[in-house]
């Protein structure tokens, strides 16, 4: 099977690459495949993201403290 010159330069694919190859909805879907450097990157994105989001939550139950701290029942 020959993948079209534009398509492979486009997508980086060069000759004796990896692909997976699979049907979907009656269409025959060629893809590279996920690779460790690729899964490793997606994890340090999602490390990234978690680290923002307890530093911003940390801040905002920082602040509900010093402004509820004080209110009757509250512990």
């Amino acid at each position: 099977m020959t993948i079209p010159k534009e398509l492979r330069e486009r997508l980086n694919i060069t000759g004796g690459d990896d692909v997976v190859v699979r049907e979907e909805d009656g269409r025959i879907v060629i893809e590279r495949p996920v690779t460790r450097d690729d899964l490793a990157a997606g994890y340090r994105e999602r490390a990234e993201r978690d680290r923002r989001l307890a530093d911003e939550l940390d801040g905002i139950s920082s602040e509900a403290d010093r402004g509820l701290g004080d209110a009757p029942g509250w512990e």
